[in-house]
């Protein structure tokens, strides 16, 4: 298997709600393992926080996700942001209408300066989306 990056976001308390949710955006298939299952939990209130969330879609998308226990600190959203890309106009703007949904339209959806069909939303969940349609080049 070759190297990836991915994106591994951190929510309190939330976890399992936003990957569902972000899997009726992306579909694919969606696991959670919780602090409980692993024993590894201190706190008995935190068994069923998710310890890992993983999203696989068939199309590539793939990230995964969990909830910060209390004792640590936790910054919703800070210093990234989810980046989704391609060609297919149609799909990416989809992405953006259904993870817009009850979060804020940063940027709407249109030609940037650099040719790119290019928009930024902050989900219902406090994440930040770039999404970008790139343009054909000649």
């Amino acid at each position: 298997m070759p190297s990836r990056l991915d994106a591994y976001i951190h929510f309190r308390d939330n976890a399992r709600q936003a990957m569902e949710f972000y899997q009726t955006v992306f579909g694919g298939k969606l696991t959670f393992s919780t602090f409980k299952e692993y024993h590894a939990s201190q706190d008995p209130s935190e068994d069923n926080k998710i310890m890992h969330s993983q999203l696989e879609a068939e199309n590539g998308i793939h990230f995964m996700a969990a909830d910060t226990p209390n004792a640590m600190e936790y910054k919703p959203g800070a210093m990234m942001s989810m980046t989704l890309s391609g060609e297919d106009e149609e799909e990416l703007r989809s992405y953006f209408d259904m993870l817009s949904a009850g979060g804020t339209v940063v940027m709407p959806m249109e030609k940037g300066p650099w040719g790119d069909t290019f928009g930024m939303l902050k989900d219902k969940f406090g994440i930040d989306w770039m999404v970008d349609v790139t343009a054909p080049r000649s």
